[in-house]
């Protein structure tokens, strides 16, 4: 079975033996390709949606996982069991991510850690995160055609607020120093450059000189 770049990388940040709830799970690829690799004790499936829910259902079936995959049709994580050590959320907005945490105090125990894979509004995620106690103890890049995706582990350890120009570029994306950081890096600044020129934003400019500095500063 073949899967996304995007979604290999979110298997790597699984440790082996976990047991995972992968929320917002679609077809349930990942989830199938964590126990297929011997990765994941076991696996919660759950999406919003009931027609993904089918499919993720039908292909456990058809790669004989069905036994150790358990599906649920939940928004976020309402309605899905709390015995899990890794919560995947992959192929979702920053925002729709910001929501299923607020919407989930419980999850901010030392029993969790999130594996997130934005496909927008990651820096809104960011900001969320270090704003309310999480912690990006790893982050790294995966190509998927033309596109840079990151994925990230997060744990819940209130202390470090990160700055406007880490909200684009955490420090645990600049110590994993993937091949694809410099033109990551380039296209976020390319970005904030276009869009100073057009909104009036504090934020925004002080985000975009932290990174012109940043990248001046190691030459």
């Amino acid at each position: 079975m073949t899967i996304s770049n995007r979604l290999l990388l979110c298997a790597q940040f699984v440790r082996p033996g976990d047991r995972v709830a992968d929320v917002g799970c679609d077809h349930g690829y990942l989830g199938i390709h964590l126990l297929q690799s011997g990765i994941a004790q076991s696996v919660i499936a759950s999406d919003i949606n009931e027609m993904p829910l089918k499919s993720a259902v039908k292909n456990a079936e058809k790669y004989g996982y069905s036994e150790q995959m358990h599906f649920y049709l939940s928004d976020g994580v309402r309605n899905i069991p709390r015995d899990f050590d890794a919560l995947i959320c992959a192929g979702m907005g920053g925002d729709t991510m910001v929501s299923i945490l607020t919407d989930a105090p419980w999850l901010k125990s030392e029993n969790y850690r999130l594996i997130l894979q934005c496909q927008s509004k990651t820096p809104l995620l960011r900001r969320y995160l270090s704003e309310n106690g999480w912690c990006i103890i790893k982050e790294s890049l995966a190509r998927d055609g033309k596109f840079l995706y990151t994925v990230m582990e997060v744990i819940y350890a209130p202390g470090t607020v990160l700055t406007p120009g880490q909200w684009y570029i955490s420090p645990a994306l600049v110590q994993d120093n993937a091949p694809e950081l410099p033109e990551y890096r380039q296209r976020i600044v390319d970005g904030l450059a276009l869009a100073a020129e057009h909104k009036d934003d504090p934020l925004l400019k002080a985000a975009l000189n932290e990174l012109k500095e940043d990248t001046h500063g190691n030459g």
